[in-house]
Parts: C-alpha cells; sequence; structure tokens
C-alpha cells in the first residue's frame, strides 16, 4: 500500500445546526437540526471530509466505521461497503420507524447503513484527490458541465420558531399565495435560480394550489414543481394535476408509494411524476419502472450510498428513459460540494437540482458557497475544494454537546408540538 493512501485516523464530529421554521406534511422543521461531519485523516495528514445525517440513529454505526477504517487505503471504496458489513452486520431491511426528517417513507436497516456510508464515501474520495492533486470529479470520470443548475426551494413557513432562545432570521412568515410569491421574489433575485418548487402539503390542495398559480403569474414561463411528500390521495393527486397541467415541470410524491404513484401516473394527463420516496433503493427500482409511477427520480447521494452509486443510478434512468434530478436534504456545505461534483458528472442531469442550502445561516467551510445565475461553478480544485472552518465546527459540537437530548434527533412533529400541544401525527394520506 502506497503509505500516502494510508488512513491513520477517522474523526466524528455530531453538531447541530440552526434550522428555520419550515412547514411540511409532517410539521415543521425543529430550531436545530442534527449532522455529522467526517474527517478521514491519512498518513501524510491529509483530511478528508464528508457529511451526513447526524441522528442517533446514525451515530452508532458511524462509529463502528470509523473505528475499523484505520490502516486501509483511501482508495479501497469498494473494501468500504464490505467492511460495513462486517463491522456494522449486514442489513436485514427491517423497518426502523418513519423517516420523519427526511421525508422518504419507512427507514429501513439497509437505508440509515447506507447513508452512513455515503459520508464516509465523500471522505476519502476527497481524501484521494488531495493526495493525487486531482477534483472528486475527475476520479467519477471527469465533468460534462462547468456549472450546475439549482433551483429556489420555497416553503410554507412560520416568521420564527416559538421561545426566546431559538434562531431568527429576517425573512418572515409565507403562509398564504402572497407569502409564497415574495419569498421567491428573494430567491430569484438574490441568486438567480431559473426554477421553483414549493413544499406542499401543508394546507388544503386548493390553498396550495392557488400559490402555484400565483407563482405562474409573478414568473411567467418559469419551469414549476410541486411536492407534498406524499399526502395527498389518488383522487386529490389526479384532480390537482388536471388543474396545474399547463404550470407544472413535474409533481412530486402526490402519493405514497408505486401502487398510489402508479395510479395517480395513469391518469396524469401527461404532467410527469417525481420521487424521492417511491424511489430510494435499487430494489424499488424494477416495480416503479415497469409500472410507469414515475418519470423523474430525485437522486440523493446520501440515500443511495455515495457519489459512484449515484453515477450508476443515473445510468440506470439513462438506460430506462427516465429523467433525473437532485434532491437535498438540510445540508452544510460539505454535502452540497459533493452534490455538485456528482450532478457535474452526470449525461442526463434533466432538470435542477433541488438544495436547501439558502435557508442555512451556519456552515462549517471556511467560503460558503455562492450561487450566480441559479447555479454553482464546479470547482477543479484538489478533492471537493472546500475546507473546513474548525472555529465553527466547534461551536456546533458545543451546541450538539450542550443540548438537553431534544434536538439530537430530528422530529418534526415533536417541534410542531410546542407551538401546537395537540397536534398529532399525521395519518396519510392527509387530503
Amino acid at each position: 500500500m502506497n503509505t500516502a493512501l494510508r488512513i491513520e485516523e477517522v474523526r466524528l464530529t455530531p453538531i447541530l445546526i440552526a434550522d428555520p421554521p419550515l412547514l411540511n406534511v409532517q410539521g415543521v422543521h425543529q430550531p436545530y437540526t442534527p449532522r455529522l461531519i467526517i474527517e478521514v485523516v491519512t498518513a501524510e495528514g491529509v483530511v478528508g471530509l464528508g457529511e451526513t445525517y447526524g441522528d442517533a440513529k446514525f451515530l452508532e454505526p458511524a462509529r463502528a466505521l470509523a473505528a475499523a477504517l484505520p490502516g486501509r487505503s483511501v482508495t479501497d471504496v469498494n473494501g468500504l461497503y464490505r467492511l460495513a458489513a462486517e463491522v456494522c452486520g449486514r442489513p436485514d431491511g427491517a423497518a426502523l420507524g418513519g423517516d420523519v426528517g427526511g421525508l422518504r417513507g419507512t427507514l429501513s436497516a439497509d437505508k440509515l447503513l447506507l447513508s452512513v456510508l455515503s459520508g464516509f464515501e465523500v471522505a476519502l474520495l476527497d481524501a484521494q484527490g488531495r493526495t493525487l492533486g486531482v477534483p472528486v470529479h475527475a476520479l467519477l470520470g471527469g465533468k460534462v458541465r462547468d456549472r450546475v443548475d439549482y433551483s429556489a426551494y420555497l416553503f410554507y413557513r412560520w416568521a420564527e420558531h416559538p421561545g426566546a432562545d431559538t434562531p431568527r432570521d429576517d425573512w418572515g412568515a409565507a403562509l398564504d399565495p402572497a407569502g409564497i410569491v415574495a419569498q421567491a421574489r428573494r430567491f430569484t433575485e438574490r441568486y438567480g435560480f431559473g426554477s421553483i418548487k414549493l413544499k406542499g402539503g401543508v394546507f388544503e390542495p386548493d390553498q396550495e394550489i392557488a400559490a402555484i398559480r400565483a407563482l405562474a403569474g409573478a414568473f411567467p414561463g418559469m419551469p414549476l414543481r410541486l411536492d407534498p411528500n406524499g399526502g395527498w390521495s389518488v383522487e386529490t393527486s389526479v384532480r390537482v394535476a388536471h388543474e396545474l397541467r399547463d404550470v407544472l415541470e413535474y409533481l412530486e410524491d402526490p402519493a405514497s408509494g408505486t401502487d398510489g404513484m402508479a395510479a395517480v401516473a395513469a391518469r396524469a394527463e401527461g404532467v410527469p411524476l417525481a420521487t424521492n420516496m417511491c424511489v430510494t433503493t435499487v430494489q424499488e427500482i424494477p416495480e416503479a419502472f415497469a409500472r410507469g409511477a414515475v418519470q423523474v427520480v430525485l437522486s440523493d447521494h446520501h440515500y443511495w450510498g455515495g457519489l459512484r452509486r449515484t453515477v450508476e443510478l443515473a445510468a440506470v434512468c439513462r438506460t430506462f428513459g427516465v429523467g433525473l434530478s437532485m434532491h437535498s436534504n438540510t445540508h452544510l456545505g460539505i454535502s452540497l460540494a459533493a452534490m455538485t461534483h456528482v450532478a457535474s458528472v452526470v449525461p442526463n442531469l434533466d432538470y435542477a437540482c433541488d438544495t436547501h442550502y439558502p435557508w442555512q445561516s451556519e456552515d462549517v467551510i471556511t467560503a460558503p458557497h455562492v450561487f450566480e445565475g441559479g447555479a454553482l461553478t464546479v470547482s477543479d480544485a484538489p478533492g471537493l475544494g472546500v475546507e473546513l472552518d474548525r472555529e465553527a465546527l466547534a461551536a456546533l459540537h458545543k451546541r450538539w454537546v450542550e443540548d438537553d437530548g431534544r434536538m439530537r434527533d430530528r422530529d418534526d412533529v415533536a417541534a410542531m408540538r410546542v407551538a401546537h400541544p395537540d397536534w398529532e401525527q399525521p395519518v396519510m394520506p392527509r387530503w
């Protein structure tokens, strides 16, 4: 083994980052959300960075994998998956409950492990790139575009979280069509985004139809998307698709599961259906594609187990004529850099990618990403092209250490109960 590529140490730092009061079908984002920062350190002191979910259930397998990596090579990415099966136990597909934070349906043991592996794989690739002096996109086959387009991601939201000691921002409330249009104007004027997505499932469908209509009037010709996270029945989904078919670029996860999505697709009159809930594993692809349940897959390297597996997913979608875009979660700059690198190498990136990044007021990198014309320029610097802000990392970890346990696991239902004590876990479909 080349000693320059040998792993000497792996550092895991769980953190809590400020999150705005963004509403969704389950409830509301809590004031702070957990993330996990991964550092893979080589024998020559090169540090590769990764980022993934930081909820408690992700930390146990992450710690086991971190303890087993020293002595191995940062080039042994295939071995990472075998090692995880050995030290974390082979995923058995067992359900672990609802994945409220990710809103991707039931979280299973294999999905959880893939989300952990994704952060480690990115860290290994970053370390490789830094050692060899090449960008991560070169390790994935080379970029096919110099810029990656992203979409404005709108949310119904409160002006602030309840409680005097919670984070504040200056975005204000957005609880009706006028508020959504005002939010969109700020996004488009500040960042130059050329497409717009609205997180739905919050209010009665007619109110969300009105919001999309208001956006279409304010931004003529702008591609629009609506995502209620499986909150609607088949009949409601079909009705919304019919009423908005002249303005929607796609309708994302209106109903739950392959059965629901296939039933909607059969009657949607040409409105494409996108998903980050119906198809999140390889095992879910054959039935969904065969039944025409989805026309666009929103890839997410955190779900699929890393950047290389995201490239493989893109090839499968290309083979079957299914469109491709990219889903986001409450991510920081390391994950956004990884998303941008993998998006740059995929020939069939058919739609602008999602990103929560403009909503995040905190980061762990020294130079936060800047959107220009709704896009990020793909870095040609070695590795991911981002550097860790250790002072910021320490402060966000201190917040995690001092937390009383309320925020270490994202729970949108519990966060909603702070403002509305009688709030119950919504039964799907809500409408």
